[in-house]
Formats: C-alpha cells, structure tokens, sequence
C-alpha cells in the first residue's frame, strides 16, 4: 500500500473545495430563485442523479425542516410513473454539474408542458439544462479536490452551499422561528429543547411527596421512602411550600444527632427550596439544577401552593439531552 500523508491529503481536499465555496458567483439570479419560491403555492420539488441527486435529498430536507415543504423526485423513478408527484402549482429545482444529465434532460419536456418553473442548479451556464430553466444558479468549479478531477467533491460542496443559502433566505423572508423548527422536530431533542415544557413531564397529585411543617421526622421518612424522590416538600396549613427535606439533609442530621425522629420538619427543613414555574422550558429546569447541584425542583401554582415536583431523572428520560 502506497504511503500517504493523511493529515497533508485532507488538508487540501478542504482547502479546495474552501476555495470552490468562496469563488462561488452569488447574482440576481439567486433573488430570481427566492422570488420564484416564494410564489409557489405547491411545493418544491428537488430532483438529481448520483452525488447531485443525493446533495438534492438534503437540500430538500432542510427547506421542508425550516417552513418550506419541499420533496425529493428521483428521476429515474420519474419516469416509470412517480411524475405524477409534480403538480401545476409546484417549483422544480434541478441539480445537474454538466447540465446534461440525461435522465433529467428527459424531464423537462414534461415540466414545460405543465408550465413549472425550472430551477437549474449547473456548473454549464450553455447546457441544455441551463437553456431551459426560468433560472440559473452557478455551481462552476475550475477544480475538483479529487485529485484525479473526476469524483464530484468541490462541485457537490458548493451545490450543497447554495441550497443551504437558499434555505436559510427563505426562512428568514417568512419569519421562520425557533418554535416553529421545534414543531417540525418534535421527535428530537433540539426540538424537545425547544418546546418540551415543565408542565409536560413533571409530577402531580398524589405523586408528590409533601409533609406539614409540624409532621415529624419519622413520618416524613415514610413518605419520602414511599414517593422515591429522595426528598419531601414542607407545605403550612394552607398548602404553600414553606421548605424542602432531602436525603442528604437526613444523613448530615443523623451526624449530628443520634435519635431526630421526634424532631419536626419545621426545626429541620431546608427554607426557601429551588423552585421552577411550570410553563418554562425543560431544559431551563436541567440548566438550574446544574447550577444548584440538586436533583430535584419543586412546582408552585400562582400562589405558591405547592402543584408537581419534577427530578433530573425525569428530564433525562424526555430526551432533552
């Protein structure tokens, strides 16, 4: 096997398809595009052959991940039947290097017909793709960083770019928000970090561990043992959290102490207890308890009368992190 600087080789692959990204011609055509989909009352269709159609997938997965709803044609597929994807009101956006590919070039008779506009997305300003688009987006490279110049490495870089710039244009225009991408995502945890919410998974009712300030020690212990959430709320009489008792303030009791358990919660209890509102945001709880060092945080109402408890257990298991 022949010896290879790695560390040398991919530095230059990275350096030239660095500098294929930065000589790439940003025109009015690209204003021309944006203008194109935004009046677009269907869809955006992307459609390609091998690495442009596989750039293609992802150019439409991210317009249909940021508010704009986009599929992915193959065009082989295309023509034995999945044509009838392509309706009247849709935008084609056609990723081609040579503007020759011809499994697409036989979609466009087709796509005229129907009266679509054609997005071209070519390294050859005269191909016959290029001839027949409504637009034309420059991905010319003078070289691939294949060294042989013939696998598609910088070509496919910059055609990637300039869906992505695309993309993000359109997002922008149409006002796209985090709680919007946080809706398209709800399976994953950028999107549960977004919308997840305390209310959504923490504890209420009879799941809540809580004693009166005046219950003893041996009592709490009961219900802390029986809740499994390490500690016990402390509520007055009329149900506000006054404090909060833990395991770890039961060890360091009993180091002090050898008999507590006539002691009442009130002698004992840890005053003004983290709290959190149950509308912020579940990772906003997770960020406090790691600035506090705790596992767990309590859940008052507008009145401060105690309604959940939620423990980090709880966040780790939604996905969040």
């Amino acid at each position: 096997m022949k010896k290879v600087d790695i560390k040398k080789e991919v530095k230059k692959v990275l350096k030239k398809e660095a500098t294929a990204l930065l000589k790439c011609k940003i025109d009015n055509n690209f204003e021309k595009a944006i203008e194109i989909i935004l009046n677009c009352k269907g869809k955006v269709i992307v459609t390609g052959l091998g690495k442009s159609g596989l750039i293609g997938q992802k150019i439409s997965s991210t317009f249909s991940s940021t508010g704009t709803p986009s599929i992915f044609l193959h065009p082989v597929e295309a023509a034995h039947g999945d044509m009838g994807i392509i309706m009247k009101n849709d935008v084609v956006i056609i990723i081609s290097q040579s503007g020759e590919t011809e499994e697409v070039i036989e979609l466009l008779p087709y796509l005229k017909r129907l009266d679509i506009p054609i997005i071209a997305i070519t390294g050859k300003k005269n191909s016959t793709l290029a001839k027949k688009a409504n637009c034309i987006l420059n991905s010319y490279v003078k070289e691939e960083a294949c060294p042989m110049g013939l696998a598609p490495t910088a070509s496919t870089a910059v055609q990637l770019a300039i869906g992505d710039g695309l993309a993000v244009a359109l997002l922008k225009l149409k006002g796209f928000k985090k709680e919007d991408f946080a809706m398209l995502h709800p399976g994953g945890s950028l999107g549960k970090k977004l919308i997840l919410k305390v209310k959504d998974i923490m504890h209420t009712g009879d799941e809540v561990p809580f004693v009166n300030l005046n219950t003893k020690l041996k009592e709490a212990m009961l219900v802390m043992t029986n809740k499994r959430f390490g500690c016990t709320a402390i509520v007055d009489d009329k149900g506000s959290i006054a404090g909060i008792f833990t395991d770890g303030d039961l060890r360091r009791l009993f180091e002090k102490n050898e008999n507590p358990y006539n002691m009442v919660m009130r002698e004992i209890m840890t005053v003004n207890p983290k709290t959190i509102n149950e509308d912020e945001l579940a990772v906003a709880a997770l960020s406090k308890m790691e600035k506090n060092a705790i596992t767990v945080l309590l859940i008052p109402d507008n009145k401060n009368k105690l309604k959940g408890i939620l423990h980090l257990h709880d966040i780790l298991k939604s996905g969040v992190v």
